[in-house]
């Protein structure tokens, strides 16, 4: 967390675009854009609002967190958003990468996404409404598990053993999902983008690595039984 944290927001708003996104690699440059117009701090908890931009997760109750502005950025870019498509946010938490999503699919997009915790997805859909993306569809539920209908792109904000069927057989043809494969000395952020053609009933994914990084653990029915995992 910040050591000095910052109460001009908009320009730490700015600042994190520039040096942690722009110089860590992020180049596309709607991504960089989306995250420069989406504001953080209306995502986390009052007394975190002065350390929104810090580079790093912060807590957001439930033993949950708020991923750190370089991860968002890097799953948003993976996904190839160019406008218009529907895209499936599991483990959306308050809201933070959903509002950035739907910044890249409008305006004739979709984005919905899952929280398993109801207080959580309850906040969400109130902070999304708040700060100007009453459009985005804010469900509580295991959305792992219960995915359905076809997506352009999927997003998970938490480490999963595997990539849940549900999720690769609701990706369509030529979509990209973007998951935290866990491990026991880091979890790796994986792009894997479905390559059959749908036809047959059995679903292909080609994968590459993104970065390790750490996130919760995926809990429902297809990730882990606890925390502890």
């Amino acid at each position: 967390m910040c050591a000095e944290p910052i109460d001009d927001l908009e320009a730490a708003r700015l600042a994190m675009v520039e040096r942690q996104l722009r110089r860590g690699g992020i180049a596309d440059e709607r991504v960089l854009e989306a995250m420069a117009r989406v504001p953080r701090e209306e995502f986390v908890p009052k007394k975190f609002r002065r350390h929104a931009y810090a580079d790093g997760a912060l807590p957001i109750g439930h033993d949950q967190t708020i991923s750190q502005p370089w991860v968002v950025a890097a799953i948003c870019e993976a996904l190839e958003l160019r406008g218009g498509e529907r895209v499936l946010d599991v483990g959306g938490g308050a809201g933070y990468s959903t509002a950035v999503v739907a910044e890249l699919v409008r305006p004739d997009g979709l984005v919905r996404s899952y929280e398993l915790v109801e207080a959580l997805a309850q906040r969400a859909a109130k902070n999304l409404d708040r700060v100007g993306y009453p459009e985005a569809d804010v469900r509580s539920g295991d959305g792992a598990a219960i995915a359905g209908g076809e997506w352009d792109a999927i997003a998970v904000h938490a480490a999963a053993p595997e990539v849940p069927a549900p999720l690769a057989a609701s990706l369509k043809p030529g979509g990209r999902l973007v998951l935290p494969l866990a491990s026991r000395r880091a979890d790796v952020l994986t792009v894997y983008r479905r390559v059959d053609e749908g036809t047959s009933g059995e679903v292909t994914l080609e994968s590459s690595a993104i970065a390790e990084c750490r996130f919760v653990p995926l809990l429902g029915e297809l990730g882990f039984p606890s925390r502890d995992r």
